[in-house]
């Protein structure tokens, strides 16, 4: 007698009901998206930037497509203001189990031309950011021992260069060996760590730069021959928020058309 089959449905898989998400750098951008999505999942999310009027207008938004968030002054330059923040989320949200820690800045001088401040500067955001808002997210994560997912958003220049990036790539593959690292150590408690690194993706941050005629040129030599639309991202994030991704941890989940490949 021949065995039977099933299908497998889990349409709960990528639910992220009940949990509490923190996402940095949700003014703008990838951040807002990702706050977008992670609500849309039925998070509860935490939502973080300096910019404290533009991430109340985004926290009218969600509510008002029936999500749940609310707004979080954070400097993730600064210890004190990161730790209150993350404090301050989960005695309105509860704790914190989804940090998708995504604040950032770009950087576009040569190597010889870059200053001292302007180093400074992006380390301070795009590194040290991740790590102070990590290790403090990580910690209490231990602390409530819930366990958790933390998705470091990294980046295609992580892997390889183009010319006048030189301190954006760098920050950018420090984060991914901080991945690394974090989803070592973290493992025992239950927390998986894992980064995006996205390629190029139309936003208002590079849109110009994407219509001139260098942008057209770059675009040309990526294999899909064109930049990544945001909500292409939408999968791999909850691919590592949720249950989805159960068994990942300090993977890099690349999403960039093919353009790495290109690279050489």
């Amino acid at each position: 007698m021949a065995e039977s089959t099933k299908l497998a449905r889990r349409p709960d898989l990528f639910s992220l009901a009940g949990r509490t998400a923190l996402v940095t750098g949700a003014s703008s951008g990838f951040g807002r998206r990702f706050a977008q999505v992670l609500a849309g999942a039925g998070a509860k999310v935490g939502l973080a930037a300096r910019r404290i009027d533009v991430l109340r207008q985004l926290e009218a938004e969600i509510r008002a497509d029936g999500g749940q968030a609310q707004a979080f002054a954070m400097d993730v330059t600064d210890r004190a203001s990161v730790a209150g923040a993350v404090a301050e989320t989960e005695a309105a949200l509860g704790p914190v189990t989804v940090l998708v820690n995504n604040a950032g800045i770009p950087s576009g001088a040569f190597f010889t031309k870059t200053t001292e401040e302007e180093w400074r500067s992006v380390m301070s955001v795009n590194l040290d950011g991740v790590y102070r808002v990590g290790q403090e997210t990580a910690r209490r994560m231990v602390a409530n021992r819930t366990g958790g997912s933390i998705i470091n958003i990294a980046s295609l220049l992580g892997f390889g260069v183009i010319k006048g990036l030189s301190t954006y790539s760098t920050t950018k593959a420090a984060v991914i060996s901080l991945t690394r690292s974090m989803a070592l150590e973290l493992a025992r408690d239950r927390i998986r760590v894992n980064a995006l690194a996205p390629g190029y993706f139309a936003t208002e941050f590079n849109v110009e730069y994407l219509a001139s005629e260098a942008g057209r040129r770059m675009m040309a030599r990526v294999p899909m021959a064109r930049a990544g639309a945001v909500e292409e991202l939408d999968g791999p994030l909850l691919l590592l928020a949720s249950d989805a991704g159960a068994f990942m941890t300090g993977s890099v989940v690349t999403v960039d058309g093919g353009h790495l490949l290109a690279m050489g």
